[in-house]
């Protein structure tokens, strides 16, 4: 698949085909490919969490919070939860300033998120979730600071890109028939010059 093909189908998916396991070894390959990125001076200070025991992840799915656009629904919809999770944390023995390292996680992210796209699958990535509570849960050493949560597993929802105009809204939203649109903005409107 060509870059931009992968960049179309890496959406934020936000339900998943429960009974198709992701394993440990997808995992690694997803991580394997995310380490191979830029780095701020090279530092290379993120360390990943791998979850894909059902028991795990589910601690981990009750403190995300989906979709903050919709709040009126429940994402995911209970039966379509991820299978599988990466806690991209922060070893502040490298570094103790996590925002000098923002660009390495967003890269890292969507180095793996375009990498399941190849395999198949698809991810969310969740800025929203309870850091704390997920370092306990996950009993993490208190140098791993959680800075973000992909979810990983297979799609089992349609996600329809639109494209619209300067002046309309880029608010995602769903349909009567549970299809999440998400509104582009034309090339023309971006480009400055």
């Amino acid at each position: 698949m060509k870059v931009k093909e992968l960049v179309k189908a890496n959406r934020s998916y936000r339900g998943y085909d429960e009974s198709r396991a992701v394993t440990r070894e997808e995992l690694l390959e997803l991580v394997d490919c995310a380490r191979l990125t830029a780095s701020t001076v090279n530092l290379q200070p993120l360390r990943y969490y791998l979850a894909y025991e059902k028991e795990t992840v589910a601690r981990i799915q009750k403190l995300t919070k989906w979709a903050k656009g919709l709040p009126e629904l429940e994402l995911p919809h209970p039966g379509k939860y991820p299978p599988a999770f990466i806690v991209i944390c922060q070893d502040t023995r490298v570094w103790d300033n996590t925002a000098r390292f923002q660009r390495d996680v967003g890269i890292a992210a969507q180095t793996m998120l375009l990498a399941a796209s190849e395999m198949g699958l698809g991810g969310c990535m969740i800025g929203s979730f309870q850091a704390g509570r997920i370092s306990r849960e996950l009993e993490l050493a208190e140098y791993l600071v959680p800075l973000l949560v992909v979810a990983i597993g297979k799609p089992a929802e349609q996600v329809v890109l639109t494209e619209i105009g300067s002046a309309e809204s880029t608010a995602y939203y769903r349909d009567e028939n549970d299809v999440h649109y998400v509104p582009k903005r034309r090339l023309e409107d971006i480009v400055v010059n």
